[in-house]
């Protein structure tokens, strides 16, 4: 240069590589569970995005059993107000049919233990799918012997109404009882049909792959709402189908 001075350019600009690994930013915490595609923004890894989604399902239950336990007070009520009516009307059910359906649900609480637990291994989608499709089976089981005792009830005209027909001793409490009968065995086989709506969207997303031992967050919340239509059953059956199995009419 004329000056006689060297010029000194700047060499190339160094800027810090960004950050591979979480932990130099937030320590405990794994990048392939910060960065999992199902991990929503608002939740810090899916642990607790996991802790959230069955903390909800729990406070819904909850609303649930208060919803049921109406029923079951009313039931109580007036089984105390006449309780050989109920017995009386409670004799015409068929406990055979009670019992099978109750071993039907047991069994499909074993198949949806079964299908959380091959999500959770990372069992391969058919494995998986084959689960809530045999949970699918036995639901739809439980409804079709639902229909068949429905409709002896029907032929025999002892559905509440105008067109009520009961020849033995306790008319009114007959009628009331099969009023809480078709109540809470009604709102629980609709329970059972929008836990059939939930395990096929369940097994249309194991289908595709998406439960792994790190995602499986909605077949295990499914289970728990499937468990807990599984136990409402297990107290109405002794309710409504037990009370009268030994009683006889003088």
């Amino acid at each position: 240069m004329p000056d006689g001075h060297t010029e000194h350019f700047p060499g190339p600009i160094h800027q810090p590589p960004l950050v591979a690994n979480l932990d130099a930013i937030q320590p405990g915490v794994h990048a392939e569970h910060a960065h999992h595609p199902k991990l929503q923004h608002h939740f810090d890894d899916m642990a607790q995005q996991a802790e959230a989604s069955a903390l909800g399902m729990w406070v819904f239950l909850v609303t649930e059993i208060m919803f049921f336990g109406g029923l079951f007070m009313a039931y109580l009520v007036y089984r105390y107000a006449s309780p050989m009516g109920f017995q009386e009307a409670s004799n015409h059910l068929d406990v055979t049919w009670g019992a099978v359906n109750t071993a039907v649900l047991i069994c499909s609480s074993l198949t949806m233990a079964l299908a959380v637990r091959a999500a959770q291994t990372s069992a391969p989608p058919k494995t998986q799918v084959f689960w809530i499709a045999a949970t699918m089976v036995l639901g739809t089981a439980f409804l079709g012997i639902k229909v068949i005792e429905y409709t002896d009830k029907f032929t025999h005209n002892l559905v509440p109404g105008p067109d009520f027909v009961w020849e033995g001793i306790y008319p009114a409490a007959a009628e009331m009882f099969y009023s809480l009968y078709f109540a809470m065995t009604g709102l629980h086989a609709l329970h059972m049909i929008i836990g059939l709506g939930i395990m096929a969207v369940i097994g249309g997303m194991a289908w595709r792959g998406q439960f792994t031992e790190e995602y499986y967050t909605p077949v295990e919340v499914s289970g728990l709402y499937w468990h807990f239509v599984d136990i409402v059953w297990i107290f109405l059956f002794p309710l409504l189908y037990l009370i009268g199995y030994h009683y006889q009419q003088h």
